[in-house]
């Protein structure tokens, strides 16, 4: 797969977001989340998830799950993300969420989700953390995917296994939310080119699956 350089419109600055104090809380995203009406992802990716799969052979799709953590600081909301490793087979260096298969052990998605944080940044929360999950996400790879939403303490101390993430970093809300965070990246596969929707912010290129996730929350959220 041959990827291109991203395009993105002009950076949005903090001071060009308008911002109440009452938006971007936990009390404001639960409330907003909770009265919305469930969203579908874009009918083009979903082709193109269940093409790949059919090319591949794949016919019984892989469980998994990620959980996609929320940080509140002085009232506003962050979102916490993950860097692959570089050495990792697949997708490496890829901005993601903590995530991955179901165990056999795992009672749920909820279980699974949890589990994989703590794995992989030694993150932990509780299952009473947890307020709501997004649509399972079918890939390229054959995976279905659920996003599970939850809170993290803020005051979390991470202890990162290298042997999967080089780093983590949190991304404000509001700027995900924000129309003018997002731009285009362009991909080669199978002879074909895709553009796909990303997320530019202080060096880090969020695209592919986690970029989708974000797009149907966003959707969820009754943002554009």
């Amino acid at each position: 797969m041959e990827v291109n350089s991203p395009t993105f419109g002009n950076p949005v600055s903090n001071n060009s977001i308008a911002h109440h104090p009452e938006q971007y809380s936990k009390s404001w995203l639960m409330q907003r989340f909770c009265l919305s009406p469930c969203k579908d992802y874009d009918p083009q990716m979903l082709d193109r998830a269940e093409t790949a799969t059919r090319l591949r052979g794949i016919k019984t799709p892989t469980s998994a799950a990620v959980i996609v953590p929320f940080v509140e600081r002085q009232g506003e909301l962050f979102i916490l993300f993950t860097r692959r490793a570089s050495h990792l087979k697949h997708h490496p260096n890829q901005i993601s969420f903590p995530g991955g298969k179901v165990d056999p052990e795992d009672v749920d998605t909820f279980a699974t989700a949890l589990r994989e944080m703590e794995e992989e940044i030694g993150v932990m929360t509780g299952r009473d953390s947890i307020f709501g999950t997004l649509p399972i996400l079918p890939t390229v790879s054959g995976y279905h995917v659920t996003p599970v939403l939850a809170f993290v303490d803020s005051d979390y101390q991470p202890t990162i296994n290298h042997q999967e993430v080089d780093c983590l970093f949190e991304v404000p809300l509001r700027q995900i939310l924000d129309q003018r965070s997002w731009g285009s990246h362009q991909i080669q596969f199978k002879g074909k080119t895709y553009n796909l929707d990303a997320v530019h912010y202080q060096g880090h290129l969020i695209w592919g699956v986690t970029a989708q996730i974000l797009r149907i929350f966003i959707h969820q959220m009754g943002f554009k």
